[in-house]
């Protein structure tokens, strides 16, 4: 489930592989920009904004694309069977001499403007995971809603970037408040933030998508804490887990 940890850990991966090299294979599979060649120019850089995917090119050109739930960029060796997928389920290959980033699944592939790259990730807040992050702003656009529950609140990507389900949960495990509590009642809200920059800040190194997690997914399991079987229920049709002894408010 890419979160703003996963998406980091992609962008550095195609930062890596595409940065500064010329691209010697282009194929963008979705009808809008099938006709689109990219080949002959550099890539300049990739960069994650929240969930978002940026990939800069030579000319003014940036590949916007957006994992969602499903998708994926894998890079590939000259040589090296591809393994993210069925041939049907590529969206876009960008290929050098060396490496080769197929994206698998992606439900968003765009090519804009440079100059218009607000147009698709101008509405974000401040990025958890970015030079842009400002907790007070982060917080002011929190509790601009104080009836707003937590978990809302912390998925509202206009608000911070980067928290999805998963560290929505792990948020309100850290601030011992359950999901469904309006933010406007959390005492001392600023630890929303504080929180979530850690979690993020922890994980955005971990190889393999291999998360430190204290409750997500582990529903009926012991809470590493106090050993309180781990409850879940469903936010806003997401699957939504906490500890109902170490977390105070509303339950789900």
């Amino acid at each position: 489930m890419p979160e703003g940890d996963t998406v980091w850990q992609a962008a550095r991966r195609l930062h890596t592989a595409l940065a500064g090299r010329l691209l010697t294979r282009s194929d963008l599979r979705v009808p809008r920009f099938a006709t689109a060649d990219l080949t002959g120019r550099t890539v300049l850089d990739v960069t994650p904004r929240g969930k978002h995917l940026l990939t800069r090119i030579e000319g003014g050109l940036t590949l916007h694309s957006h994992l969602r739930m499903e998708g994926a960029w894998k890079v590939y060796a000259p040589g090296e069977r591809w393994r993210g997928g069925p041939e049907h389920q590529i969206r876009a290959i960008l290929g050098n001499a060396e490496h080769t980033a197929v994206g698998y699944r992606l439900p968003v592939l765009e090519l804009l403007r440079t100059s218009d790259e607000e147009r698709v990730v101008g509405h974000l807040g401040p990025d958890l995971l970015g030079p842009d992050w400002d907790p007070a702003t982060a917080l002011r656009n929190l509790l601009a809603d104080p009836a707003r529950s937590i978990g809302e609140a912390l998925l509202d990507q206009r608000n911070l970037a980067g928290v999805g389900n998963v560290f929505k949960s792990e948020t309100c495990f850290l601030v011992r408040a359950t999901p469904w509590l309006p933010i406007g009642e959390l005492p001392s809200p600023e630890r929303l933030v504080v929180a979530a920059k850690k979690l993020l800040d922890a994980n955005r190194e971990r190889p393999g998508g291999s998360r430190r997690i204290y409750v997500y997914g582990r529903a009926g399991r012991p809470c590493a804490r106090c050993g309180t079987s781990i409850r879940v229920a469903d936010q806003n049709d997401r699957p939504t887990y906490w500890c109902p002894r170490c977390q105070s408010g509303p339950l789900g």
